[in-house]
């Protein structure tokens, strides 16, 4: 017994749901990088999903490089948001937007 293709493919569009919601309301930099990391999972397994269901391996190869640029993006990320706690003691995005100039 397999599980069919749509479970997978709704389950990523839940994910990337509540991973865009949090991106919008939450105001913390540190859940906004796990919002994004949530949408980028979900967005692999999309990829994922369709390369089973049309026998192809061309969408788990999108998957390694979408996975080795998530894993840059959360050390150049959070290099910056250690940075600007250190500095000012919070790490809240509408006071990085001060920081302009």
């Amino acid at each position: 017994m397999s599980i069919p293709g749509e479970w997978y493919l709704i389950l990523a569009a839940i994910l990337f749901g509540i991973g865009a919601l949090g991106l919008l309301i939450r105001r913390n930099v540190l859940i906004m990088f796990m919002c994004v990391e949530l949408m980028l999972n979900a967005a692999n397994l999309t990829l994922v999903t369709f390369s089973r269901m049309l026998n192809d391996i061309g969408g788990q190869a999108a998957v390694f490089f979408v996975l080795v640029v998530a894993a840059a993006e959360v050390v150049v990320g959070l290099g910056i948001v250690v940075s600007i706690f250190r500095r000012r003691s919070t790490a809240v995005a509408d006071d990085i937007s001060s920081m302009k100039g």
